[in-house]
Protein backbone atom coordinates (compact mmCIF):
# COMPACT_ATOMS: atom_id res chain seq x y z
CA UNK A 1 0.00 0.00 0.00
CA UNK A 2 3.03 2.28 0.11
CA UNK A 3 2.47 4.79 -2.68
CA UNK A 4 1.62 8.45 -3.06
CA UNK A 5 -2.12 9.00 -3.22
CA UNK A 6 -4.46 11.89 -3.90
CA UNK A 7 -8.03 11.77 -2.67
CA UNK A 8 -9.72 13.88 -5.35
CA UNK A 9 -13.11 15.27 -6.28
CA UNK A 10 -15.28 18.35 -6.15
CA UNK A 11 -15.68 20.38 -2.97
CA UNK A 12 -17.83 18.65 -0.38
CA UNK A 13 -17.25 15.09 -1.61
CA UNK A 14 -15.44 14.04 1.57
CA UNK A 15 -11.76 14.26 0.66
CA UNK A 16 -10.68 15.17 4.19
CA UNK A 17 -12.87 12.60 5.97
CA UNK A 18 -11.80 9.80 3.62
CA UNK A 19 -8.16 10.93 3.63
CA UNK A 20 -7.94 11.03 7.42
CA UNK A 21 -9.62 7.64 7.79
CA UNK A 22 -7.54 6.03 5.06
CA UNK A 23 -4.42 7.54 6.61
CA UNK A 24 -5.18 5.87 9.95
CA UNK A 25 -6.00 2.58 8.20
CA UNK A 26 -2.83 2.61 6.07
CA UNK A 27 -0.46 4.15 8.60
CA UNK A 28 0.44 6.94 6.17
CA UNK A 29 0.56 10.68 6.76
CA UNK A 30 -2.39 12.72 5.47
CA UNK A 31 -2.12 16.32 4.30
CA UNK A 32 -5.24 18.40 3.64
CA UNK A 33 -4.46 20.17 0.37
CA UNK A 34 -6.61 23.12 1.46
CA UNK A 35 -3.88 23.97 3.99
CA UNK A 36 -1.44 24.48 1.10
CA UNK A 37 -3.58 27.13 -0.68
CA UNK A 38 -2.08 30.61 -0.81
CA UNK A 39 -4.04 33.05 1.36
CA UNK A 40 -5.26 34.89 -1.76
CA UNK A 41 -6.98 31.71 -3.00
CA UNK A 42 -8.78 31.14 0.29
CA UNK A 43 -9.91 34.78 0.30
CA UNK A 44 -11.31 34.49 -3.24
CA UNK A 45 -13.18 31.28 -2.52
CA UNK A 46 -14.49 32.64 0.79
CA UNK A 47 -16.07 35.47 -1.19
CA UNK A 48 -17.66 33.08 -3.69
CA UNK A 49 -15.15 33.77 -6.46
CA UNK A 50 -14.06 30.65 -8.40
CA UNK A 51 -10.33 30.20 -8.81
CA UNK A 52 -8.75 30.49 -12.24
CA UNK A 53 -6.10 28.11 -13.51
CA UNK A 54 -3.52 30.84 -12.86
CA UNK A 55 -4.69 30.97 -9.22
CA UNK A 56 -4.32 27.21 -8.90
CA UNK A 57 -0.82 26.71 -10.39
CA UNK A 58 1.17 27.71 -7.25
CA UNK A 59 -1.13 25.56 -5.11
CA UNK A 60 -0.77 22.51 -7.37
CA UNK A 61 3.00 22.97 -7.45
CA UNK A 62 3.04 23.10 -3.63
CA UNK A 63 1.12 19.81 -3.53
CA UNK A 64 3.61 18.23 -5.93
CA UNK A 65 6.52 19.49 -3.82
CA UNK A 66 4.88 18.05 -0.70
CA UNK A 67 5.06 14.61 -2.34
CA UNK A 68 8.61 15.21 -3.62
CA UNK A 69 9.84 16.20 -0.15
CA UNK A 70 8.15 13.37 1.71
CA UNK A 71 10.52 10.61 2.85
CA UNK A 72 7.60 8.16 2.80
CA UNK A 73 4.42 7.72 0.77
CA UNK A 74 1.64 10.04 1.79
CA UNK A 75 -2.00 10.86 1.11
CA UNK A 76 -3.12 14.34 0.11
CA UNK A 77 -6.67 15.59 -0.26
CA UNK A 78 -6.83 17.77 -3.37
CA UNK A 79 -9.65 18.47 -5.83
CA UNK A 80 -7.33 17.75 -8.82
CA UNK A 81 -10.31 18.54 -11.04
CA UNK A 82 -8.57 18.69 -14.43
CA UNK A 83 -6.07 16.47 -16.19
CA UNK A 84 -3.73 19.45 -16.49
CA UNK A 85 -3.86 19.89 -12.70
CA UNK A 86 -3.01 16.24 -12.11
CA UNK A 87 -0.19 16.49 -14.66
CA UNK A 88 1.19 19.57 -12.87
CA UNK A 89 1.14 17.73 -9.53
CA UNK A 90 2.85 14.65 -11.01
CA UNK A 91 5.49 16.84 -12.64
CA UNK A 92 6.39 18.62 -9.40
CA UNK A 93 6.16 15.41 -7.37
CA UNK A 94 8.50 13.66 -9.81
CA UNK A 95 6.80 10.45 -8.74
CA UNK A 96 3.91 8.19 -9.59
CA UNK A 97 0.67 9.16 -7.91
CA UNK A 98 -2.58 7.22 -7.74
CA UNK A 99 -5.92 8.99 -7.54
CA UNK A 100 -8.98 8.00 -5.56
CA UNK A 101 -11.79 9.95 -7.21
CA UNK A 102 -14.74 10.45 -4.87
CA UNK A 103 -17.87 10.81 -6.99
CA UNK A 104 -21.42 11.74 -6.10
CA UNK A 105 -24.47 13.48 -7.44
CA UNK A 106 -24.81 17.26 -7.37
CA UNK A 107 -27.70 16.77 -4.95
CA UNK A 108 -25.78 14.63 -2.43
CA UNK A 109 -22.70 16.85 -2.49
CA UNK A 110 -24.74 20.06 -2.34
CA UNK A 111 -26.54 18.81 0.76
CA UNK A 112 -23.24 17.91 2.41
CA UNK A 113 -21.80 21.34 1.64
CA UNK A 114 -24.82 23.10 3.13
CA UNK A 115 -24.50 20.99 6.31
CA UNK A 116 -20.82 21.59 7.00
CA UNK A 117 -19.68 24.40 9.23
CA UNK A 118 -16.62 26.65 9.30
CA UNK A 119 -15.35 25.89 5.80
CA UNK A 120 -14.23 28.62 3.42
CA UNK A 121 -15.78 27.04 0.30
CA UNK A 122 -19.40 28.17 -0.11
CA UNK A 123 -21.99 25.88 -1.76
CA UNK A 124 -22.40 28.56 -4.46
CA UNK A 125 -19.09 27.44 -6.00
CA UNK A 126 -20.15 23.82 -6.44
CA UNK A 127 -21.43 24.34 -9.99
CA UNK A 128 -18.04 25.76 -11.04
CA UNK A 129 -16.38 22.67 -9.55
CA UNK A 130 -18.59 20.28 -11.53
CA UNK A 131 -18.06 22.38 -14.69
CA UNK A 132 -14.27 22.09 -14.35
CA UNK A 133 -14.21 18.39 -13.44
CA UNK A 134 -12.44 16.06 -15.86
CA UNK A 135 -12.57 12.48 -14.60
CA UNK A 136 -9.23 10.66 -14.68
CA UNK A 137 -8.50 9.03 -18.02
CA UNK A 138 -7.92 5.33 -18.62
CA UNK A 139 -4.18 6.04 -18.74
CA UNK A 140 -4.15 7.51 -15.22
CA UNK A 141 -3.80 5.31 -12.16
CA UNK A 142 -7.19 5.97 -10.60
CA UNK A 143 -10.35 4.52 -9.16
CA UNK A 144 -13.77 6.16 -8.81
CA UNK A 145 -15.68 5.51 -5.59
CA UNK A 146 -19.30 6.58 -5.08
CA UNK A 147 -19.67 8.58 -1.86
CA UNK A 148 -23.33 7.69 -1.31
CA UNK A 149 -22.38 4.96 1.17
CA UNK A 150 -20.95 4.79 4.70
CA UNK A 151 -17.47 6.20 5.26
CA UNK A 152 -16.16 2.80 6.37
CA UNK A 153 -17.22 1.25 3.05
CA UNK A 154 -15.52 4.03 1.07
CA UNK A 155 -12.30 3.66 3.05
CA UNK A 156 -12.36 -0.14 2.76
CA UNK A 157 -12.69 0.10 -1.03
CA UNK A 158 -9.92 2.71 -1.22
CA UNK A 159 -7.65 0.50 0.92
CA UNK A 160 -8.31 -2.52 -1.30
CA UNK A 161 -7.39 -0.40 -4.32
CA UNK A 162 -4.15 0.79 -2.74
CA UNK A 163 -3.32 -2.82 -1.86
CA UNK A 164 -3.83 -3.82 -5.51
CA UNK A 165 -6.94 -5.88 -4.78
CA UNK A 166 -9.57 -3.67 -6.45
CA UNK A 167 -9.63 -2.03 -9.85
CA UNK A 168 -12.24 0.18 -11.46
Amino acid sequence: MARHTIIMGVAGCGKTSVGESLSRHAGLRFVDGDALHPRENVDKMSHGIPLTDADRWPWLEAIGREFAQSPAPLIIGCSALKRSYRDRIRHHADAAICFIHLIGSREVIGRRMRERRNHFMPPALLDSQFAALEAPGADEEAIAIDIDQPLDAIVARAARYLEGQDHD
